[in-house]
């Protein structure tokens, strides 16, 4: 189980949805924090150098679903780590 899970599923425009990649778009662009629009507020989020991505696109009838996923760790790397 997550130690923090938010869920939210809502109907926007293109341009609320545009406000959401480009909000992403800008902290990777930049580094550091991301704060994004999630119902009457922001949630915060902070971007390390290195993320998995997920990609994934399923059409069915009339429906698409395009699925971005990115994940990473929150720890620390360790300095014996080869990859930090």
């Amino acid at each position: 189980m997550a130690d923090v899970k938010l869920e939210r599923k809502e109907s926007l425009s293109r341009q609320e949805a545009a406000v959401w990649l480009s909000a992403l778009s800008k902290a990777f662009a930049r580094g550091g924090h991301v704060e994004l629009p999630v119902g009457g507020g922001t949630l915060g989020l902070h971007l390390p150098e290195q993320v998995r991505a997920e990609f994934e696109v399923e059409v069915s009838g009339e429906e698409v679903q395009v699925e971005i996923e990115f994940t990473w760790s929150t720890a620390k790397p360790s300095s014996g780590d080869p990859d930090s």
